[in-house]
């Protein structure tokens, strides 16, 4: 058999991922900060790009009816030199303005919420240890033992530790972190939570003999909440246990709590839903975005220079569609956001009207189906998005949940069930708290039909203590 070269034409159809789609698609999934922030850079990057001083939104698009030549050259990065940019730009149009929320300043967060940083555990403790009367060796010694803390107020390090690394003497640390312990807040620098409450309570300057015991001894049992157990072993009354215990609940068990955490994040929604009279209208929020516009020096440069170098005239076009695509893709982002809220309002009308008890079942594949676009869209659009309602400021992700199967009737959204769980245990006598398998038999008698692991789950998603932990004796 002859082996040899020889020509076939075949015709398939191929999904090729172009730069400009791929930007398309990213564009979808930023949230509101990343995509100010790609803007910010574009503006610098791209010289035919402009920020509008109007104060309507200017956010532009080709007209469907475009000419043939202009789709072929976006296709095409390399298409003629000889491009008539002219009437592109003409066919550049202002789309009808989608609605748009303009904030007011009630809407800011107030001046006392945009100052300054406070100062941290660490900064608070240097500066009491830098007003203290030790010697200049100690506080060198206390700089070590403050940098050990953790955002808690809890030593991380022994004392072996520290006194190798640093070759101090092991007792001088003991000394100096005995007088860290005294600074404020109180029970810093303690290595457990034992020393922690055993700070506190010699600074209470009481001297209770069987507090002492009781955090000494019996700290396990406080946790159950097994104060029999504790009255027993002391050979005192009930009473005089829960006279402790009520001590104890007003202790601090992080010390650095009020100063550790990261400062707080303002969340500022991508769109507003608010009721006007018995309907519900949805806005986007384009307040703070910059608005972008083509420049027409550039266009004008393109027109009138027809004598310029070869690469320049390239350059300038291959900006000038960057720019056009990057408006575009903005542009098809707010007006996606948009469908996808209204999709959104109109098949939960009910947790607009009546609150999260009535939230719906509700999965991707129907919002898709409803605005004719494919789940991995619906998914990508809804990510680190939010939407500011009169029930509150939502994740666009939180209207897409499981439905939890009724004895009787419809399902119902498993956000709703969570809901119910933890109005359950709110109102639950605190002397005797709901189990899991109780807030199920009473979850039943709703026609809500789930297992006890189920509930379980639940509780612990919404940071609630099972009952053993929950109960209270007085």
């Amino acid at each position: 058999m002859a082996i040899g070269l020889k020509q076939s034409l075949n015709l398939s159809q191929q999904l090729v991922m172009t730069p400009q789609l791929q930007q398309a698609i990213k564009l979808l999934q930023l949230s509101r900060m990343e995509l100010e922030n790609l803007i910010n850079t574009e503006l610098v990057d791209n010289p035919t790009l402009e920020e509008s001083a109007d104060s309507e939104s200017t956010t532009q698009s080709m007209e469907e009816s475009a000419p043939e030549q202009t789709a072929k050259t976006e296709e095409n990065p390399q298409a003629s030199e000889d491009f008539n940019w002219e009437s592109y730009l003409e066919n550049f149009r202002s789309t009808p303005s989608l609605p748009v929320y303009r904030g007011g300043d009630e809407d800011l967060p107030t001046y006392e919420n945009t100052l300054t940083q406070p100062p941290s555990l660490t900064d608070h403790l240097l500066w009491q240890l830098k007003m203290s009367d030790m010697t200049d060796k100690q506080k060198t010694i206390g700089e070590v033992i403050i940098g050990n803390i953790n955002e808690d107020g809890y030593l991380q390090a022994s004392l072996e530790e520290m006194a190798l690394k640093e070759n101090f003497d092991q007792q001088e640390v003991e000394a100096v972190l005995y007088r860290c312990q005294e600074f404020d807040p109180i029970g810093v620098a303690a290595r457990d939570l034992k020393e922690c409450l055993l700070v506190q309570i010699y600074d209470l300057r009481e001297q209770d003999e069987v507090l002492e015991r009781i955090v000494e001894n019996h700290l396990t049992d406080l946790e159950k909440k097994n104060y029999g157990v504790i009255a027993k072993t002391l050979g005192i009354t009930m009473d005089e246990v829960v006279k402790r215990v009520k001590v104890i609940e007003e202790l601090e068990p992080k010390p650095g709590r009020a100063f550790g955490g990261t400062p707080a994040h303002y969340i500022i929604p991508d769109i507003y839903v608010i009721k006007r009279g018995e309907e519900y209208v949805v806005m986007l929020n384009e307040d703070g975005l910059p608005k972008l516009k083509i420049s027409p020096f550039y266009k004008n440069l393109l027109d009138k220079d027809k004598n310029s170098a070869h690469n320049t005239k390239e350059y300038i076009q291959g900006k000038l569609r960057s720019a056009v695509w990057l408006i575009r893709s903005i542009h098809q982002r707010q007006r996606t956001i948009y469908k996808v809220t209204e999709s959104i309002v109109r098949q939960q009308m009910e947790f607009f009207d009546k609150g999260i008890a009535f939230l719906k079942p509700m999965v991707l594949r129907d919002v898709a189906n409803d605005i004719g676009m494919h789940e991995s869209t619906i998914s990508r659009v809804t990510t680190n998005k939010y939407v500011h309602t009169p029930r509150g400021i939502f994740e666009l992700k939180f209207f897409f949940n499981s439905g939890i199967s009724r004895v009787h009737g419809a399902d119902v959204a498993s956000e709703s069930v969570k809901e119910k769980v933890k109005t359950i245990i709110a109102t639950e006598p605190p002397n005797h708290p709901f189990s899991d398998q109780k807030i199920v038999e009473l979850l039943l008698k709703d026609n809500i039909n789930i297992a006890r692991r189920t509930v379980a789950k639940y509780r612990e998603m919404l940071g609630i203590l099972p009952s053993s932990k929950r109960k209270k004796v007085f």
